[in-house]
């Protein structure tokens, strides 16, 4: 028994053995990540509760690998690892103070970006003396704390080294007395944490090591809609996520920069010379009065459906309710029924432009901004990169606006460089959630005493009334986009990206539910109000154009094939092209599979009986 006792004794000092041989380096790392669990919390969030526990066991891991090595290069090592940390650390925690996010991959594209003047703009700006008395002083306290006591320890090891007195034997002899007795008392303590870290942090662990192993961009984002989630609680980690989906989109860039490289056009008729396409964000078909709503969303856009030159199409589809999905799918000339990624294919504003049109893109989303989540960065990253915007685009606006209305202002700033023909994309932000804030409070219509729907209760009445306040807004930008082409040769289009959750059948949702597709899930979030309108003159113009839109307007019809109407519309001829995909061909196939979230048929899926 005494054996047993004794070996067990031995082996709980030898567990503290780790912590003990990296003291100082241990305790500096933990009061930095501890600071940044507790403090550095945006707004509606909560700190990590398993965060010290997780912290605890990485370190120790850490100490323990480190262990293993010479005191030497034990030192060398500590003192790498305690760079990287306190550089992420510092670089996350600005970001926290100036631009109340997180160190995220938006920041990162935003740093690989930046020219040598935009970083001394940058640092004359936001560096003040101001931040020493933030959460940045703090972490600028440890790192010095830690120098001085390093540097003292040290001074401390080469006396011993240089003078091996009786005393300092007889102290030697006396510590390493105590620590036989402490240690394992330690190493209990150590132990007893490791075990519920490992029950509490597992999970978590394995969520991380899933997030960090995808393919690309989209993968992690579709990883980031489910309910179970990594806690990325370090500014380590973060910086790393940063750093990985970066290089998931350049592999996809790299991608798209050699389909750029082979696209060819064989001619161009300038059929339609100048083109509008407005796309909207969040739209639920249901809350559209043109599309038979109740309320009066859309009294701009059904005046205009009542000159007879608008045309609704009834069977239109997106096949995700992200918009970066979307977004992908609807730019490339690659559609869903195609083998392949959509990255392998041109998009088809670089055909539009080499066939000879002027391109401009309008957005007020996808401009890279510090406090773009993961998911506006994976919708935005082939749109903002340097070379691929260049071979896209010729003009472009330079910043987002509170409200869509400011789109207008660069529309006109931006009209001056238009050539004879010309191809304007303009991104709205529609009724993006937050619905409140995608309005002017001079323009609310509707009130929550304005909704007969007992299942509801006066909080979800409200958000309804926002959402139809944000429809009408937008009814009203959507309008005055047309007026400006009214007299006109013109097209306009308008589709949004996808549907939205706003209490539909009474569910008690808003938003998008990121689940299994079923029939009701299709109706809210993926059914989309779609329409076409052409001025007189345009109508006149081209009779067979605006002929078939009115006659293929109740076609089936999915927003990832939308590109090659695109290049019907403009008489633009090139191998990209298929006339199966173009709803406007003699050849269009109706009775195309639409698939849906990459997995379910859409079709199939509503000839289902209700449930």
């Amino acid at each position: 028994m005494l054996v047993l006792l004794s070996a067990i004794w031995k082996f709980l000092g030898w567990v503290f053995l780790p912590i003990k041989r990296n003291g100082c380096f241990f305790a500096f790392m933990f009061a930095l990540g501890a600071l940044c669990i507790f403090y550095e919390v945006p707004a509606r969030h909560r700190p990590y509760v398993f965060g010290w526990q997780e912290l605890f066991l990485d370190l120790y891991v850490v100490c323990a690998v480190l262990a293993i090595f010479p005191k030497v290069i034990r030192r060398i090592l500590r003192f790498i690892i305690s760079a990287v940390m306190y550089v992420t650390t510092i670089a996350d925690v600005f970001c926290f103070i100036k631009f109340k996010t997180y160190f995220n991959p938006s920041i990162l594209q935003l740093i690989r970006e930046t020219t040598k003047q935009e970083t001394q703009e940058f640092i004359n700006s936001y560096l003040s003396l101001d931040l020493f008395n933030s959460l940045l002083g703090q972490v600028l306290i440890i790192l010095a704390a830690h120098i001085i006591w390093g540097s003292i320890m040290s001074s401390v090891e080469e006396k011993k080294k240089g003078k091996r007195s009786m005393g300092l034997t007889i102290v030697g002899e006396k510590l390493e007395a105590i620590g036989k007795v402490v240690n394992p008392i330690l190493g209990l303590g150590t132990l007893g944490v490791l075990i519920l870290a490992l029950w509490n942090t597992t999970d978590n662990k394995k969520l991380m090591a899933e997030l960090m192993t995808h393919k690309t961009v989209g993968e992690v984002e579709t990883k980031l809609t489910q309910k179970e989630q990594a806690n990325l609680y370090l500014p380590i980690y973060r910086v790393l996520f940063s750093f990985y989906t970066n290089q998931l989109a350049f592999e996809q860039i790299s991608t798209l920069r050699e389909a750029q490289r082979e696209v060819k056009v064989d001619t161009c008729t300038f059929k339609s010379r100048n083109i509008i396409l407005i796309i909207g964000e969040s739209y639920n078909k249901r809350h559209s009065q043109l599309y038979g709503y109740d309320k009066k969303t859309t009294p701009r856009q059904t005046a205009l459906y009542d000159t007879g030159y608008l045309v609704t199409f009834t069977d239109a589809i997106t096949p995700w309710n992200l918009t970066s999905y979307v977004f992908k799918n609807f730019f490339s000339m690659h559609t869903t029924s195609d083998e392949g990624e959509w990255s392998d294919c041109a998009l088809f504003p670089e055909l539009y432009k080499k066939a000879g049109y002027h391109v401009t893109f309008l957005t007020n989303q996808f401009l890279p901004k510090a406090r773009d989540a993961v998911y506006d960065f994976s919708g935005g990253f082939f749109l903002n990169d340097t070379v691929l915007s260049r071979n896209l685009f010729d003009t472009r606006n330079e910043k987002t606006h509170q409200y869509d209305e400011g789109l207008l202002a660069d529309y006109d700033s931006l009209k001056k460089f238009n050539t004879d023909a010309q191809l304007t994309i303009i991104h709205l932000m529609g009724q993006h959630v937050d619905y409140r804030k995608r309005y002017p409070a001079n323009r609310q219509f509707y009130h929550k005493e304005d909704y007969n729907r007992p299942k509801l209760d006066d909080k979800e009445k409200t958000i309804l009334a926002h959402y139809d306040n944000a429809t009408r807004y937008n009814d009203s930008i959507v309008a005055c986009i047309v007026t400006r082409v009214y007299n006109d040769d013109a097209i306009v289009i308008y589709i949004p990206d996808h549907g939205e959750e706003v209490f539909g059948d009474d569910v008690h949702a808003y938003g998008r539910i990121h689940s299994d597709v079923t029939p009701r899930l299709a109706k809210e979030e993926l059914e989309i109000p779609m329409w076409i309108w052409c001025s007189e003159k345009y109508a006149k113009a081209h009779p067979d154009i605006f002929k078939k839109l009115w006659l293929n307007r109740k076609k089936p019809l999915m927003t990832d094939a939308f590109a090659h109407t695109m290049l019907s519309i403009a008489g633009i001829e090139t191998p990209e092209y298929k006339p199966e995909y173009d709803i406007l061909s003699d050849k269009y196939n109706e009775k195309r599979p639409r698939i849906v979230k990459g997995k379910w048929d859409y079709d199939k899926l509503m000839a289902q009986p209700e449930k």
